[in-house]
């Protein structure tokens, strides 16, 4: 037997979620094209945390997604710009040095950080 969904109260419950965990707000935009690539975004970011709260149930139980964006949120990245003699920037996008408590929870939640990008030029 089939198992009725009620759309109403699950998108009620994913909205709820987006302006708490996510602080998303109602944005008024003026083009079709807008409205639908914002609706897209946030359902992305719906995606994302509903994905987050499943590890951390999994593997730590008692974290919230808001506590880990938290934790996370004071990683920062950084281009750094370096002039080369023929007119162009040598660009090195970095994140800063994850601490000891952002090594405990990657482990935990079964995270690693991407390796740091090679450099690139610019003109």
């Amino acid at each position: 037997m089939a198992t009725k969904v009620n759309l109403g109260k699950l998108s009620e419950q994913a909205f709820k979620e987006l302006k708490q965990d996510l602080a998303v707000r109602p944005v008024f935009h003026q083009i079709e094209e807008r409205i639908e690539a914002h609706i897209f975004v946030s359902f992305i970011a719906y995606c994302l945390l509903v994905t987050l709260k499943n590890i951390a149930r999994r593997r730590a139980d008692g974290l919230t997604p808001r506590a880990i964006m938290e934790a996370f949120g004071t990683i920062q990245m950084v281009d750094v710009h370096l002039p080369t003699t023929d007119g162009r920037h040598l660009v090195l996008s970095r994140y800063t040095k994850p601490r000891k408590e952002h090594e405990l929870l990657l482990h935990q939640l079964g995270m690693t950080l991407p390796a740091q990008s090679a450099p690139r030029l610019s003109s």
